[in-house]
């Protein structure tokens, strides 16, 4: 809910300024009348007045500023004087901070003036603007109507009659029946109810009609304003997020003292409550609401405990439906984002540890020969998700230190194709003519393939997964990431000297890594020509032996389309084999009509 700090004497603790006080050059002889006997029938007679003299320097003497605003109740016939002969005086309270005003009383010693104003400022007393005029007439002191005849008007006759010549009050109500508000917190309220100083200008001295008949004592003896109490009710000013207050810039404390630095809650912060915490910007800051009793929390930022703090962005707030609008300020432990929530160049995501984790983010471990410098992303260094780094051509493995199948001579400028029909020794290019000294498939054993259609900035804390919930590493996915240095049909003789063990016309149906293994699902529609392996005209797998690290199968094979592949095969596990070295082209009439040609008469 909402707060309300309490309501207290704002004017506890705290000195007014005046203009004048009563022997603060020498010492005055003043005159008044006592307070008993005072009744509204002056014909009674009011008594003899009294005289005594004032002197600031003497103790028993002195009628200070402070003598207002010290303890009415220890103290109740202290007051402060002015000096005599005064029209015009000033009464001034400054505080060190914004504070919220109920009300103002005023026990006058002296008679009440003919004519005063109650002003306030907001900005520290540079400006002042009127809270109410006070006179015995309003329209021919002011210009305005009394609020006896017009209710809700700037001035009052109400508190300016002479009588009682002495303990006579002035009271003002910041909240008036007039002033309909209904929050607080409003900017109305706030503009009617805060204040920085507040002054009260007594602007004419009336007498006392006692000064009639028989008056012996000089009259200008009585001519001074005198004032017992000032009280100014109010509270710190917390805009409905505080319901306590505690010292503000200054180092006396008072017994009772309003104190004017809030003690937040609802995740607010400053003086006033007047902004979010630190971490808590991720909505727009609203004052409580007064009238509904709604606190208008501030909401924290998701950093995912790598920052702390965070800025409202009004154009992320927008954009996001106005539901979150907080940007982390300088994420740590190696993420970026706006929430924390992605690792920055050079690191990638460590999935065995929650988002929140200090070491969620590791440095990429890319071997610096066999990995490219531009990527597609000119700052990555591997990709952010899973670390696989990008690889210079014919480079595989996830830290690009090593040749793909089919490929040799790992160096600068990545690694050259074998001249062969399969795989060849990786450092001097030499063929392999047989398969038993060689692993069957070069794929790191449950290796996920990276998506990288995804942009960085959607990050998911959910795998990428096929509707069937096997990791596919189709160039179906993201074919304009992939390149792959296919074989060309040449002439007769370069596609004779291949030695292919099958040719045929197949659709690819669908792409899986199986873990140990690569297998591409294909339908056999036409055999132009089969070796020891027997093929059916039926769905059969195929086994790509290279493929790259970003997810492409190598010669590249889209699922839903039909190819002309002509490849070799392992006759003792009866499989039919794609590598770099074999024709993968999209079908079409005229080709496959002229490797059938090619097949009939010219490989004898």
């Amino acid at each position: 809910r909402s707060c309300n700090p309490p309501v207290g004497n704002l004017a506890t603790g705290r000195t007014p300024v005046t203009l004048t006080t009563c022997g603060q050059n020498s010492t005055e002889l003043y005159c008044f009348y006592p307070d008993q006997n005072l009744l509204q029938q002056v014909s009674h007679g009011c008594g003899q007045p009294r005289c005594t003299k004032c002197n600031t320097n003497q103790p028993n003497n002195s009628h200070l500023p402070a003598d207002m605003t010290d303890d009415f109740f220890a103290n109740p016939v202290s007051w402060w004087q002015s000096a005599q002969g005064v029209h015009r005086e000033e009464i001034r309270l400054d505080f060190e901070t914004e504070f919220y005003l109920t009300h103002v009383i005023t026990v006058f010693k002296s008679p009440r003036p003919a004519a005063m104003v109650l002003e306030r400022s907001q900005d520290y007393g540079q400006t002042w603007r009127p809270y109410k005029y006070f006179s015995v007439n309003c329209t021919a002191t002011f210009g305005l109507q009394d609020d006896l005849v017009e209710e809700g008007s700037m001035c009052t006759s109400r508190y300016s009659d002479a009588v009682p010549c002495t303990r006579g009050e002035v009271i003002y109500r910041a909240l008036s029946p007039a002033s309909k508000i209904e929050d607080p917190y409003s900017l109305e309220a706030q503009d009617l109810l805060k204040l920085t100083n507040l002054r009260l200008l007594l602007l004419k001295r009336q007498e006392c009609p006692c000064h009639g008949s028989g008056l012996v004592e000089k009259p200008q003896r009585f001519a001074h304003y005198a004032i017992y109490d000032l009280i100014i009710r109010g509270s710190c000013f917390c805009n409905g997020h505080a319901e306590e207050c505690e010292l503000a810039n200054r180092t006396g404390v008072t017994e009772n003292m309003v104190h004017g630095k809030c003690m937040c809650r609802h995740n607010t912060a400053g003086d006033h409550c007047e902004k979010c915490a630190p971490l808590y910007n991720d909505q727009p800051w609203k004052p409580g609401d007064g009238k509904t009793g709604a606190p208008n929390e501030c909401k924290k930022c998701r950093c995912h405990n790598h920052a702390d703090s965070c800025h409202f962005d009004l154009s992320v707030w927008l954009a996001s439906g106005k539901r979150s609008g907080g940007v982390c300020d300088n994420c740590k432990h190696n993420t970026e984002g706006h929430r924390c929530q992605r690792c920055k160049p050079g690191y990638y995501r460590d999935r065995g540890k929650p988002m929140s984790s200090p070491e969620v983010c590791k440095p990429c471990a890319c071997q610096p020969v066999g990995s490219a410098n531009a990527t597609f992303s000119r700052s990555w260094r591997c990709h952010p998700k899973t670390g696989f780094c990008y690889c210079k051509p014919g480079v595989a493995g996830p830290n690009c230190d090593r040749c793909l199948m089919g490929y040799w001579g790992f160096g600068e400028n990545g690694c050259r194709p074998c001249d062969c029909a399969r795989d060849c020794d990786q450092r001097t290019g030499n063929c392999f003519n047989g398969y038993d000294n060689e692993p069957f498939f070069n794929i790191p054993i449950g290796g996920r393939i990276p998506d990288l259609v995804q942009t960085p900035t959607n990050e998911s804390e959910e795998d990428w997964k096929w509707n069937d919930h096997e990791q596919g590493f189709s160039a179906l996915r993201h074919p304009e990431k992939c390149v792959c240095k296919e074989k060309v049909l040449g002439s007769v003789t370069d596609f004779c000297q291949m030695k292919y063990a099958y040719v045929i016309k197949a659709r690819i149906l669908s792409a899986h890594d199986k873990g140990t293994h690569a297998e591409v699902v294909v339908k056999v529609k036409k055999v132009l020509k089969s070796g020891k392996v027997k093929i059916a005209r039926s769905n059969r797998s195929i086994y790509p032996e290279s493929w790259t690290n970003r997810g492409c199968t190598c010669p590249i094979l889209n699922p839903g389309t039909d190819y002309l592949i002509a490849g070799q095969e392992d006759s003792r596990t009866s499989k039919l084999l794609v590598n770099m070295n074999s024709l993968v082209k999209p079908w079409k009439a005229y080709l496959g009509k002229q490797v059938s040609d090619i097949l009939r008469t010219g490989c004898k």
